[in-house]
């Protein structure tokens, strides 16, 4: 017999198999795709864009304002579902498509599922060269959408309808997986959009989901626990994978058993709440003192769910040339970096495994007494800095200071590139695990706002709070717009610095001269003048107020909480001020220069070059 069909276009077919698509969480079962971000255009809008109308009660589509901005928004929402739920994200043809490449980067780095479908050229080619098309003369099947061939984890054009029958249970395989998870990019053909085909039924069937929990090896778990039972002065580094393996509890059992500090990553931060007995504060670039002295000492380093990025490991000379690494993570390409002792599978899996082996092995209490003395210092700067004060500008501390003591015990903080994430990475306290959301697996400017826009749909019950810099209001501010249309309410707190003034940090502090960074220090017509940001927000249907000093921020905080909008408070912030306990960092400075504040930065940093770890 004959397999039943329905006759539908291709992008009928794609849209009725994303609703399909179910996945098994903590909670019952759950839309896999539970919406779409689009900006329509003729690469989309008459072919996809009738498909997702017909659905929009199952699949709702919400409208961006730059294709850039609400794939940042998908790439929030799905942070703030640890990666249980997945947003689609859709734009026409040409710069719409390329728009979103710089949001594929972020989803890449940051291990981060997205559903990217975009317009493409016409498989035909019949009406060659077509609006926005970028012609290749030597690979006429070329278009700006192989750009994001090197920012997807996986990739494909659909040139026949019946191709998506084997392409979307791929894409989806590989967002679902914890090992390989990332975003997945379809092109879809202008001409294929629009073909019906005779689809199986069966492929329509509804599927639910179980996100993998991947066992490791038995022997290497037993490598990983010798190596572990030799140590003296263990550490453990905890990443975002813990986060996303829900194995915040496990983690922090197995280490208050066995005395073991713990130094958390930026993408996981707030894996523990601020005054958990283990917690010893965040590691690296912008992390604390306290972990990074005893990350100096540790003989033994458990590395879990990290990638193990520059920041994190002081670009490889925070640590002793002695100290050993075991990696535990679900991608093999993690665990076995700079010839750690590899753990390959599932976080939360990893650490049960471990705690078995190791039965009642326990680091030197001395080492567990002197990381308890580390933080507390650490805690006393962090006080000291937050701090409010009275001056009328005050410091990023000060206001991530007051910032925190308004949010509540499940609320979400927010930020992304400039001077706010060492600031808030250092001095931030986490009240529950999961409230604290820091881009810099790609560092992008414009994450804030939008990745607001995302979490706050995402959970609605809890507020978010964006901290944002000058710098980046201006790069990417759309989605105050999109936020207050849809109904989902962000508090932002922009920080007016007067330009990009940790760049200038770093520029001067290599012995540079303050050059571009600063606006006042740019190349201007006429005088430089401060940004109205609240009205300019208000101008985007938000509520909004400018104010001075903590005092005033303080009362602003309380009144935002009421308001029943998106909120945006603005005040001018020193740029100069800046909390300690940073780790070295690895960057060019130039060799030959006629500065002598060059040639010295040059020196010291060829002297920071001989504590690095190459490779091993």
């Amino acid at each position: 017999m004959a397999a039943k069909t329905v006759r539908l276009t291709m992008s009928q077919a794609l849209v009725r198999y994303l609703c399909n698509q179910w996945v098994k969480t903590e909670t019952g079962r759950e839309r896999l795709f539970p919406g779409v971000f689009g900006i329509f255009g003729h690469g989309n809008v008459t072919c996809l864009a009738e498909a997702l109308e017909a659905v929009q009660d199952e699949l709702p589509t919400w409208r961006g304002q730059n294709e850039q901005s609400m794939a940042l928004a998908a790439l929030g929402f799905t942070r703030a579902r640890r990666r249980r739920q997945i947003m689609v994200a859709t734009s026409s043809i040409g710069p719409g498509a390329t728009n979103m490449v710089t949001a594929a980067a972020v989803g890449h780095s940051n291990r981060l599922p997205i559903l990217l479908l975009s317009g493409d050229i016409f498989a035909n080619r019949r009406p060659d060269p077509v609006l926005q098309q970028v012609e290749h003369f030597a690979a006429p099947s070329t278009s700006v959408n192989d750009a994001f061939r090197s920012v997807s984890r996986y990739w494909d054009r659909i040139t026949h309808p019946e191709q998506i029958v084997s392409s979307l249970p791929q894409a989806t395989a590989v967002m679902i997986d914890p090992a390989d998870c990332g975003p997945a990019f379809i092109g879809l053909c202008q001409d294929t959009q629009e073909v019906a085909f005779d689809y199986p039924e069966a492929f329509f069937e509804p599927v639910v989901h179980v996100i993998a929990r991947p066992r490791p090896d038995r022997d290497q778990v037993a490598a990983a626990a010798a190596l572990l039972a030799a140590a003296r002065r263990p550490l453990i580094i905890a990443g975002g994978g813990v986060r996303y393996s829900l194995a915040e509890a496990e983690l922090a059992a197995f280490a208050a058993a066995r005395g073991v500090p713990v130094a958390e990553t930026v993408a996981g931060r707030g894996v523990l709440v601020h005054d958990d007995p283990v917690n010893v504060g965040p590691l690296g670039v912008i992390g604390s003192a306290s972990a990074n002295a005893l990350a100096a000492d540790a003989d033994v380093v458990l590395a879990i769910g990290t990638r193990l990025q520059d920041f994190t490991t002081g670009s490889w000379s925070a640590f002793s040339p002695e100290a050993r690494f075991v990696a535990v993570n679900a991608a093999r390409f993690d665990a076995v970096k700079h010839r750690a002792a590899p753990v390959v599978g599932d976080a939360r899996e990893g650490i049960a495994e471990l705690a078995a082996a190791l039965g009642d092995w326990s680091a030197d209490p001395a080492w567990t007494a002197r990381a308890g003395r580390e933080y507390a210092e650490w805690n006393r700067a962090v006080e000291a800095a937050t701090r409010p004060g009275n001056a009328p500008v005050p410091s990023y501390a000060q206001v991530i200071g007051a910032v925190n003591r308004a949010a509540g015990e499940r609320d979400l903080v927010l930020t992304a590139a400039g001077g706010l994430p060492g600031e808030l990475m250092k001095n931030w306290k986490v009240k529950s695990p999961g409230t604290f959301d820091l881009e810099f697996g790609f560092s992008c400017m414009g994450y804030e706002i939008a990745g607001g826009w995302g979490a706050a749909m995402a959970d609605p019950e809890r507020a978010v709070y964006a901290l944002v810099g000058d710098g980046s209001y201006l790069m990417m501010n759309s989605d105050i717009y999109s936020s207050v249309l849809t109904g989902h309410k962000i508090i932002v707190v922009v920080c007016d610095n007067g330009g990009f003034a940790v760049i200038d940090r770093l520029q001067t502090f290599k012995g540079g001269a303050s050059f571009n960074n600063y606006i006042r220090d740019s190349r201007l017509a006429r005088e430089p003048f401060a940004v109205d940001f609240a009205a300019h927000a208000r101008a985007m249907g938000a509520e909004a107020r400018s104010v001075r000093g903590i005092a005033d921020l303080e009362d602003a905080l309380e009144w935002a909480r009421g308001t029943d909008r998106t909120t945006v408070i603005a005040l001018e912030t020193d740029g100069t001020v800046w909390t300690p306990g940073d780790a070295w960092w690895d960057l060019g400075v130039p060799e030959v220069s006629a500065r002598e504040a060059v040639r010295d930065a040059r020196a010291e940093h060829e002297a920071g070059r001989t504590r690095q770890r190459i490779g091993v």
